[in-house]
């Protein structure tokens, strides 16, 4: 895998993090990906003026209310620099977008940082779903699946603070700390009247992102728990393994895994589609295909995906995928519906800017974003089940590899 450069202007045909959504807090921010730079313009120079649409604004109302708060705010004295980064914070909130956000210098840096997984969290992907800050997937054995949490938690405040308004980058910055530090999350699962506290000691997140085993059945079982760095080498050994041994079917467990690189999701989706596309991706501008990288080594094979509420980005391009070309069943719950693409680029100061540029699409055209992707065959999987070691979608996938599946009946 090549490793993740960023230039200090455009970033055009780079594959970055999807994510998200959502952000994984335990390492990096999930789930962005920095495409082509299609609406993005080199700065204009001092003394250019560069003004579209703003006939009917008077920006000289900008300079007054600044100049009013700079004089007038009671604790003095007054940072420009403070106001300057506000007020270009402030440009991206316009947006009325959770994903398009403006990092001052520092918070550049520490978004950086989150990409090469530098520093500690709680082990959770949080993102924003009907305007609520929600976990979207616990990271298995992390600090915050140990506290309870479970993916469509509403975090109602952290440590005090209320998040109605908070961006995702913002929540996520208030959520990770220094390894051994306690964050306080008061959340609600079913509305503010459980409001209740959860209080999760930050760790050190290191977690494979790929496990497999062949099970008594001979099926191979994969679960991809996020697309980093260490997923395309893993996924190779498992390929390998799954071929040496000949077996019946295999089972891609994505359940909870929030997204990560488009191009280790594509790598994943690859060793079954081949050299076909894997995803649109869909501007004001264009259509833009993005084909798989490899030969389809497992194609033939009886594949199951399983999928839930939690499986994000690039789970979802996968899932969408391997069901437009039919060379996979879909066992689960909705997926939670994150396909915007984000366009990052670094500024000569160090600060940065991250702006919604396009959305995804599966090959067949079907939007990711804010829908999903719906499985073939829903199954739930409660908590009373989780707690009792029952898991019914496993269940369903074995059986359909085994071909003993019978699907219920359904009412007239």
């Amino acid at each position: 895998m090549s490793s993740i450069f960023f230039p200090k202007k455009n970033i055009p045909h780079t594959f970055l993090f999807l994510f998200g959504a959502f952000l994984i807090v335990f390492s990096f921010v999930i789930g962005y990906f920095v495409g082509d730079a299609h609406s993005t313009q080199e700065p204009t120079s001092k003394g250019e003026e560069q003004v579209v649409g703003t006939s009917d604004l008077d920006f000289d109302q900008f300079w007054d209310v600044w100049n009013f708060a700079k004089t007038s705010f009671h604790k003095q004295p007054v940072s420009d620099e403070d106001l300057y980064y506000g007020a270009l914070k402030g440009i991206l909130e316009g947006l009325d977008d959770p994903y398009s956000v403006y990092f001052d210098p520092e918070e550049a840096q520490e978004f950086i940082s989150n990409l090469e997984g530098s520093f500690s969290g709680i082990g959770a992907e949080i993102g924003i779903r009907d305007e609520k800050l929600v976990i979207v997937a616990p990271i298995d054995d992390a600090p915050a699946a140990r506290a309870g949490l479970q993916p469509g938690d509403w975090i109602v405040m952290i440590d005090g603070v209320e998040t109605l308004g908070m961006s995702v980058d913002e929540a996520v910055s208030k959520i990770r700390g220094d390894e051994g530090t306690q964050v306080k999350l008061s959340v609600s699962r079913n509305g503010l009247d459980t409001l209740s506290e959860v209080i999760v000691t930050r760790e050190k997140i290191v977690i494979d992102s790929v496990k497999w085993k062949i099970d008594d059945n001979n099926i191979m079982r994969i679960s991809i728990s996020t697309f980093n760095n260490d997923t395309s080498g893993l996924f190779l050994d498992a390929i390998q393994e799954t071929l040496t041994n000949n077996v019946r079917g295999i089972i891609l467990d994505l359940r909870s895994n929030p997204g990560g690189l488009l191009t280790s999701a594509m790598d994943v989706a690859s060793a079954w589609i081949g050299y076909k596309p894997i995803v649109i991706e869909k501007s004001q501008e264009k259509a833009q295909p993005f084909n798989g990288m490899s030969a389809p080594r497992l194609t033939g094979i009886p594949t199951v995906v399983l999928v839930n509420g939690g499986s994000a980005s690039g789970s979802e391009i996968v899932a969408g995928a391997l069901q437009d070309y039919e060379v996979a069943k879909l066992v689960g719950t909705q997926t939670f519906g994150k396909g915007s693409v984000q366009d990052y680029r670094e500024l000569e100061d160090g600060s940065a800017v991250k702006v919604t540029t396009a959305t995804w699409y599966t090959p067949k055209g079907r939007s990711i974003h804010e829908t999903g992707i719906s499985p073939d065959i829903i199954v739930p999987y409660t908590l009373e089940q989780f707690k009792q070691g029952i898991d019914p979608q496993l269940d369903v996938a074995i059986q359909i590899i085994l071909g003993t599946y019978v699907e219920p009946e359904t009412e007239n």
